[in-house]
């Protein structure tokens, strides 16, 4: 069985109806496989709720999410060494360190990277779409 370890877009599209992946997005969240997250996802989530979505009540509830994450011993916490391989990573792909980061933090973790960040992650091989999770056979990983 394989570790997700989900960037804020998921946490995002799972909040978000109309967002194309929020069926797979949730049903990753609501699922048995483990999960986890880098910290970075508590400020993500809550920028976009509270900047973009302006709607307190949606900040709150991926905050909820991401800390039962977090229960469940999925939060991965930024330090030297992550941080530090984000920076390689970012430099090597033309990423933004966030999103080296999340690269970073799945490598570091034994987990695979699950976004919606088709542009950025999926179309360069360092992520997989919420679908390809929640159908992908977890024995073949």
């Amino acid at each position: 069985m394989s570790l997700w370890l989900l960037d804020a877009s998921v946490l995002l599209a799972s909040e978000d109806p109309d967002d194309v992946n929020h069926g797979d997005a949730s049903q990753l969240l609501e699922g048995g496989d483990p999960l986890a997250t880098l910290d970075l996802a508590f400020y993500e989530a809550t920028n976009v709720a509270i900047r973009s979505w302006q709607d307190h009540a949606a900040a709150h509830r991926l905050r909820e999410r991401i800390a039962a994450v977090a229960d469940d011993g999925g939060l991965v916490r930024v330090d030297a060494s992550l941080i530090a391989h984000a920076a390689t990573i970012a430099e090597e792909h033309g990423i933004s360190a966030y999103d080296a980061a999340y690269v970073a933090a799945a490598r570091a973790s034994n987990g695979q990277l699950v976004s919606c960040d088709v542009r950025d992650l999926v179309s360069r091989g360092l992520a997989r779409l919420p679908g390809d999770a929640v159908s992908s056979p977890k024995d073949a990983e």
